[in-house]
């Protein structure tokens, strides 16, 4: 499928895939500051804002594409991948947005090892989901395809990471943690972190069928 000729000016998917990819980041970065400053309130609050920011910023191009593909006569891909690629892509931003008001509302008090590196392995699937992102619309290219679904196999690897980090964390928690209360407030932390990288996966999924059925 001949992508550029096909697209029309008005309905610049692709680019609007970049700048979602590029608002998930910006909050997956900001989110891993905050982590990494949790003792400092006010970095801490700087940061939850960054995130909030970007968040809100990737919900309004999320709107645009579900409004842009009822008024674009021709889409470069099906109307349905467009929709569920970039309400997929949304659903990555609001998982990070909700670790950080998670650790609000629990009044976590303190970061573990297992949540920076799940926070790492996230930031890397979030940086990694923009680099696909930004080759839909060359896919055409048999070496830009190919790069594509080998990015893909990265994200896969990284979610795979995350859950191995995930399951020594719920043991080492339920094994050492004698304050029921942290132990509830932790795990809720660790399965919303490995949930983005779930999720980012289920992003790597959509592009890679959507690189099978165009390229």
């Amino acid at each position: 499928m001949l992508f550029g000729k096909l697209l029309p000016r008005e309905g610049n998917f692709f680019e609007m895939f970049n700048q979602h990819a590029t608002h998930i980041v910006e909050a997956a970065q900001a989110f891993a500051q905050l982590v990494a400053n949790y003792a400092d309130l006010e970095l801490r609050e700087k940061y939850n804002q960054e995130v909030d920011t970007a968040e809100r910023a990737a919900d309004r191009v999320t709107a645009e594409v579900n409004r842009l593909i009822h008024t674009t006569f021709i889409t470069p891909i099906d109307r349905e991948q467009i929709h569920s690629l970039i309400n997929t892509m949304d659903d990555v931003a609001d998982l990070i947005q909700d670790s950080a008001e998670t650790m609000a509302l629990y009044d976590v008090r303190h970061m573990t090892v297992e949540i920076t590196r799940l926070t790492e392995l996230s930031v890397k699937c979030c940086e990694r989901l923009k680099d696909v992102v930004g080759m839909l619309g060359k896919i055409g290219d048999q070496k830009t395809a190919e790069a594509a679904l080998k990015t893909c196999e990265e994200i896969d690897k990284l979610e795979s990471d995350a859950d191995r980090v995930m399951r020594t964390a719920m043991s080492k928690l339920f094994r050492e943690e004698p304050d029921v209360r942290e132990v509830i407030k932790l795990k809720a932390i660790y399965e919303l972190l490995e949930t983005i990288t779930d999720k980012c996966e289920d992003v790597a999924n959509e592009i890679e069928g959507i690189v099978l059925e165009n390229a």
